[in-house]
């Protein structure tokens, strides 16, 4: 199957990059290489530099972007080691640098890969594949209480607890080891009425193990400040969210970096010595415009938040 990946704000990151021909960039998460196609192509002496963990995405990005040839270099590695890939070859500081933290289409419509509550597959969720730990593990191995905790904080389900009680019931007799089978514990969870509206009832709780399997808020938040201190005067680090405690750890983070500063309000002068990195490009997150909703779906729940360096 073809690596797809519908790019989310495609307009909006290519005008709030502010791409300089002979500039650096990193595209820290670079799935199919939408996003970084376009980058690329604005790129005269610059280069550009994508990660993924993903090899599909490394293989598709190759392809999608080898008409670039010497101005592009991808390299299979997690963007929490950006600076370390950057340090490796040679690159101290960059122009920009781009997160799109969304699961690729490719990811969710390829059965086996197990993201998908729509198709009977093992359940796996390896955003890299090299990684032992799959979600089956998580399901059934954790405590009651560590799934009621994952389900409740990374899903936002409030029928997190029930869900937690029929997994670790239905365990007792056999392992629980597909996408449908995890299904029908979900929904036995959860009361037919509310089934009715609101989705697929198992979205929560799949988008829970992912977050947790992979780690993906711990990542960023350890990796955000390599990020804007890798970011050259001017340069600017957009980063593309889906899920609610994603966009506040990001929002929070550049909060702090425009006003680090610890004084009590009442002084007149500040004494803590904290200097601002920078500014937020704008108070409200990027959202997608009425016709990209239409035509992509996934695309949804996606803001986009923009931070330059001073």
């Amino acid at each position: 199957m073809a690596f797809e990946h519908k790019s989310v704000l495609l307009d909006e990151v290519i005008e709030n990059l502010n791409i300089d021909p002979e500039g650096t960039y990193v595209d820290g998460t670079i799935g199919g290489g939408g996003h970084s196609f376009h980058i690329a192509k604005r790129l005269t002496t610059g280069a550009l530099i994508g990660l993924d963990q993903d090899e599909a995405a490394i293989q598709a990005a190759g392809l999608r972007l080898a008409e670039f040839k010497d101005k592009v270099r991808i390299i299979r590695s997690n963007y929490s080691e950006i600076k370390n890939v950057l340090n490796n070859i040679q690159i101290d500081n960059v122009n920009g640098i781009l997160l799109d933290l969304g699961v690729s289409s490719y990811q969710l419509d390829t059965p086996q890969r197990g993201f998908s509550y729509r198709e009977d597959a093992p359940l796996d969720m390896r955003m890299d594949e090299r990684n032992d730990k799959t979600a089956k593990d998580i399901i059934n191995a954790y405590s009651e209480m560590e799934l009621y905790r994952v389900i409740r904080d990374y899903g936002e389900d409030k029928f997190a607890k029930n869900i937690a009680k029929h997994i670790v019931r239905a365990r007792s007799d056999k392992p629980i080891e597909t996408t449908f089978q995890l299904n029908e514990l979900i929904k036995a969870a959860i009361p037919a009425k509310v089934r009715a509206v609101g989705g697929h009832p198992s979205k929560r709780t799949f988008q829970a193990l992912r977050i947790e399997l992979n780690h993906e808020l711990d990542v960023l938040k350890d990796t955000l400040e390599d990020m804007i201190d890798l970011l050259l005067p001017g340069g600017r680090l957009l980063i593309i969210t889906f899920h609610s405690l994603e966009d506040r750890i990001v929002k929070d983070f550049f909060r702090e970096n425009e006003n680090p500063c610890t004084c009590p309000s009442n002084f007149p002068v500040c004494v803590c010595g904290k200097k601002p990195k920078g500014r937020m490009i704008s108070r409200k997150p990027i959202l997608p415009k009425e016709e990209e909703l239409e035509d992509n779906k996934r695309s949804k729940s996606a803001k986009m938040r923009v931070f330059e360096r001073a």
